[in-house]
This record gives structure tokens, sequence and C-alpha cells, in this order.
């Protein structure tokens, strides 16, 4: 038993005295027992149920327990570990739990803050993808009416895979064996938490590949993944993976895991194949087989060639036995034509009498009078056309000159010389140019002056002309000299 002296207590029939214990203040007691605690245990895993869950709050993180029997420890999923939790956690979820224990001064309590967690065993799993499954079976992702044809000889194909795994180099060789096709593969990690959207990102690539771009489009896609556990095949049950599969427009085909392993992607794939290398077979033909289909197709037309062609001939030789021979088909025909030769040249010799009579009788009723009528009739008409004619010729004479005159007019009026006529005057340089200012010639320069009654020459000096005397209004001010 520890007495009041151990704790350093000095005892007084009045109570204690004198204390000799450090003293230290709650958050400094809390401090110490939290770098005490989180230095003890560090990063540590814990198993347990999902207890008191009530989905994250408004911040976005969720607070929770984990329970075991009657014990239980409070956990903290912070917004940025929550969106990444594949799991859909629920009341009594069994979880493994990955994170740091550390204490919460708010409460005096201690939490685990936890950094990843997962469902505890495969029957959760199990649980968890059934849910999942019926979930999207529930959205159609699953219909078969959704399911696309494979195509039957692609030119380009895709494979979303590791680059590194036997995965590959089985789809590469068993597609070598069969047909040989181009092939693009579009690498991915697998398992893990980055494969999921690795996978999903490389099927949406593919789709979003233009059909005339440089790297070209596939026309069938095969996701592929060797055997594994169902954790290590988790990824191909996302549900980002599933529905990138079941939005592809390119056919895709699903090979993941053994024959035995059945994820979500296999339900929304176009066709399923049970290994990897089901998935080649399944993609393209064999060769060999279609070039010996080719050939027999070849062969067996060939032959319906023939058999038509002597089944018509044969059909030709029994219809041809049941007509007549050419000459008596012709024996009739040719007797006509006799009896109508040797009566021909009498029949003429008739006919031409015939017409001869008719035209003799008609002769006989003819008279030059009505000639004549006709001949008056057509000289009256002609006088009237000329006197028509002249008459509009000399309409379209007088219009002429009418039209001539308005030019000559108003050539007149625009005319220099009308301009002239109104007491201005033309002048023009010994080489003929025309002056328009006083810059453009120089003293001792000739010049030809040209009025509206005749034509005068200068020379330029340098004084001013004498005055002139207008004969009409005062010059404006401000007009210049002619020199």
């Amino acid at each position: 038993m520890v007495s009041e002296t151990d704790l350093g207590l000095d005892t007084h029939p009045d109570g204690p005295q004198k204390v000799n214990i450090p003293e230290f203040s709650v958050s400094e007691v809390s401090s110490a027992l939290k770098r005490t605690v989180e230095r003890e245990f560090g990063l540590i895993r814990i198993r347990g149920e999902v207890s008191g869950y009530r989905g994250p709050v408004a911040s976005g993180h969720a607070y929770f327990s984990l329970k075991e029997n009657d014990t239980k420890i409070d956990a903290v999923c912070f917004r940025g570990v929550f969106s990444k939790v594949r799991a859909k956690l629920s009341e009594g979820l069994e979880v493994i739990a990955t994170g740091k224990v550390t204490t919460y001064a708010g409460k005096s309590s201690y939490q685990i803050i936890i950094e990843h967690i997962e469902p505890a065993g495969v029957g959760a799993l199990m649980q968890l993808l059934e849910e999942r499954r019926k979930k999207l079976t529930a959205e159609g992702l699953f219909d078969e009416a959704r399911k696309k044809p494979i195509p039957y000889l692609p030119k380009v194909i895709g494979v979303v895979t590791s680059p590194t795994g036997a995965v590959i180099r089985d789809i590469l060789h068993r597609l070598s064996e069969r047909f040989p096709r181009h092939v693009i593969v579009w690498p991915v990690a697998v398992q893990g938490e980055k494969a999921a959207a690795e996978i999903s990102a490389a099927i949406r690539g593919f789709n979003e590949l233009s059909e005339v771009g440089p790297v070209p489009r596939p026309d069938v896609i095969i996701v592929a993944r060797g055997g594994g556990s169902i954790e290590d095949l988790w990824p191909f049950n996302e549900e980002i993976v599933v529905r990138a599969a079941a939005a592809s427009t390119i056919p895709l085909i699903s090979a993941v895991g053994h024959e035995t392993d059945t994820t979500l992607i296999d339900f929304a794939s176009d066709r399923r194949a049970p290994t990897p290398t089901a998935a080649a077979e399944m993609a393209v033909p064999v060769r060999s087989d279609l070039m010996r289909q080719v050939t027999e197709l070849a062969a067996r037309n060939q032959g319906g060639l023939l058999r038509t062609m002597s089944q018509a001939r044969q059909r030709l030789t029994d219809v041809g036995r049941g007509l007549p021979r050419s000459h008596r088909l012709l024996e009739t025909p040719r007797q006509r034509l006799d009896l109508a030769s040797a009566g021909l040249s009498g029949s003429l010799s008739l006919l031409v009498q015939r017409q001869r009579t008719r035209f003799e009788r008609a002769g006989s009723r003819l008279s030059p009078l009505p000639l004549q009528k006709a001949a008056q009739h057509q000289v009256v008409r002609l006088n009237d056309l000329q006197h028509r004619a002249m008459l509009a010729a000399r309409r379209h004479v007088q219009t002429l000159q009418q039209r001539l005159g308005e030019k000559s007019k108003l050539l007149e009026a625009l005319s220099h010389k009308s301009t002239l006529s109104r007491g201005f005057a033309l002048v023009t340089s010994a080489a003929g140019k025309l002056v328009t200012g006083r810059g453009q010639v120089g003293n001792g320069d000739p010049l030809q002056i040209s009025f509206a009654d005749g034509d005068v020459s200068a020379v330029v000096t340098g004084g001013s002309l004498p005055p002139v005397k207008s004969r009409g209004k005062a010059k404006p001010p401000g007009q210049g000299d002619l020199f």
C-alpha cells in the first residue's frame, strides 16, 4: 500500500501541509498522454466490426467505432481516406482498419485515425460483390440487349493489361498463330489501389481515339488479367471499371482470371473469355481454316456454275427438238413472195395509168383568170408594204436627227469655247501645255493666250500688268492676277 509519505505528503493533524509532486496543467497531461500512445503503438492494423456507423457528416468525415464482443475503440475516417474506401461501410461489417492510435483531449479518450480500411475475409467481399451486382443489374448495365457483336476479322485489337506479365505474351502468341493482327497495348496496373482508375481510363481512351488519327482506333478491346485471389481481382469489380466497360462503343472481351473466376466486368462486357488465350481465339479466326473455307467455297461455286450451264444446255437441246426445221418455216412466206412479185409489174402500170387520167381531168377544169386576180392582189399588197416601210424609215431618221441635235447642244454647252465666250481665257505654254498657276512659268517664258475671238502671244515679265478697267462688276477681293 502506498502511504501519504511515499507520495511526498507531510501529515499533520489538521491536514497535509506540504506537497512534493510536480504540478501539470490539463493540456500538458493530455499532450504527454498523446505522445506516449502514438510512440507506443505507431501504425497498427485492427480487426473488428463497424459499430455506431451513421455515414459521413457534412464535412465528409466519418465517425464510428470498431467493436469486438464488449470492447470497442473509437475510429475516425477523414474525408480524403473515406472517399477512397472501396467497400460500402455498414453496421456490423467486419473490417480491417490500418491507422495510428492517438488520443482526443476534448473527450479524454483514445481513438484510431484510419488511413486504410477494407472488408475482412472473403465472406465480406462476396457480400459486397453481390450487393454491387444487384445495384448495377437494376440499372440495366448487364442487359443482353446492350451486347455488341464481335467483328469477325478486326484490323486492330486493343489490349488493356499489364505490359510485363505473361498475359500479354500469351495473347500475342495466340494471335500470331491464328491470324496476325495489329495489336495496341494500353499498359495498366491490374491490382492495387491505382488499378481500377487506370483500367477505366484505358477503356475510355481507346474509345476516344479518332478513326483517322495517328494511332488507329481498335475494332475490339480485350481486358485481360491472370488468375488470383478475390482481393487481387477486386479492381475488376469496381464500379468505374464496370461502367466504363458498359459504356464502351467498341466491342469488349473480358478475360480476367481463370475459368472459375467471375468479376463484374464479365457481366458488362460483350463477351467473356475463360482465359486470356481464349480471348485471343475469340477475337480472330484461324487463318488456315479461313483459307481452306474460301477454297472450298470457290470450288463449290465453280461446280455450281458448271452444273447450271450444263442444265441450261440440256434444256436448250430439249426445246430445240420440238421446233420445226428452218426451211419448213420459210416455205410458205417464200411462196407468198413469189406470187406477189409476179403481180407487181402489172399493178404498177395500172396505177400509173389511173393517176394520169385523174391529172388530165383536173387540168381540163383549170382557168387562167384566177391566176391573174391572185397576181393583182399580190401587187397591191406589195405596194402597201413598201409604203409602210418608207413611213417607218422616215420616222426612225427623224428620231435619230432629234437625238443628234440634243447631243450637239450638250457638247456645245460643255465645250471650252463656250467658257471662253463668257470672258475667260485659256493660257498655254510654248509647248502647248495648259498653264493653271503662276508657279508653272518663269520670267521670259512665252505664253499663248486664247480668247473667244482669237489668240495672242505674250511673254512673262517680272512686273505687274497695268490694271484693266472692268466692264462689269468689280473684282472680288482676294482674287489673284493672271500673272
